[in-house]
């Protein structure tokens, strides 16, 4: 009998372990490019991975996101600012080996050792990825004091390119007059939070001006990513969403 309520014990023990340390599963989807499938992995918030060509990219790893002890290493890091949900650097440590590559925004120069910064407009190539460091900004949102709570020409958006595919993660901006020149983008990832990035309508504006083939509404907080697919539902632009509060 003793030995029965031990065991019983056990499996209470396993079950009380299992309600508050519940195993987070990540959503993905898998894109075609020239070179091989090419894999997204929404990690929650402004957290990505990318998969293609036996790599891995990182965007925005944060602690808060994933036990990121339990996630590929990083051939590629790309930091978008330095804000705490965007650059954890313990985050980056548990993914990063001697080989590993940081790409940093202007804000975020000096805070991660042996980090390359991109200004906007600036573009680098590691093998088969091509990476364009875009700008991310306020024009709208300020803080109480009047500053924006993205100041121009500190934080970037990134262009991803791989096998013919191109991607845009936009970082914390708005609807900027930049991102109407982005051209041939097939996935794109825009911010959907007030008051430090944009409303659906913005988004969706956004969107209209250089036509994504998928976009994904991320980094949306407690805003409703329906409004936005009801915004474009009479576009050609393929709206998906994922779990990125």
């Amino acid at each position: 009998m003793k030995s029965i309520s031990i065991l019983m014990m056990f499996f209470a023990w396993i079950s009380g372990s299992a309600q508050t340390n519940p195993v987070k599963i990540f959503e993905s989807d898998t894109f075609e490019t020239s070179k091989g499938p090419l894999k997204i992995t929404f990690i929650g918030h402004g957290t990505l991975m990318i998969e293609a060509g036996n790599q891995v990219v990182h965007i925005d790893p944060v602690l808060r996101e994933a036990d990121f002890s339990k996630l590929s290493r990083a051939n590629l890091i790309l930091i978008t600012h330095e804000h705490f949900d965007h650059l954890d650097k313990k985050a980056i440590s548990l993914i990063s080996n001697p080989q590993t590559i940081i790409i940093l925004s202007n804000s975020c120069k000096g805070l991660i050792d042996n980090g390359i910064v991109l200004l906007n407009g600036e573009q680098k190539s590691f093998g088969d990825w091509e990476i364009k460091a875009v700008p991310a900004y306020n024009l709208i949102n300020k803080r109480s004091d009047g500053l924006p709570f993205h100041a121009k020409g500190n934080g970037n958006g990134y262009v991803i390119s791989f096998g013919g595919k191109r991607i845009y993660v936009a970082g914390d901006t708005e609807n900027i007059p930049e991102m109407s020149k982005l051209k041939n983008i097939d996935i794109a990832f825009l911010p959907m939070n007030l008051p430090y990035t944009m409303t659906p309508r913005m988004v969706a504006d956004g969107a209209k001006s250089f036509m994504p083939s998928v976009l994904y509404p991320y980094h949306y907080g407690e805003t409703n990513p329906q409004l936005l697919v009801d915004l474009l539902k009479d576009t050609p632009i393929k709206v998906v969403i994922r779990k990125l509060k």
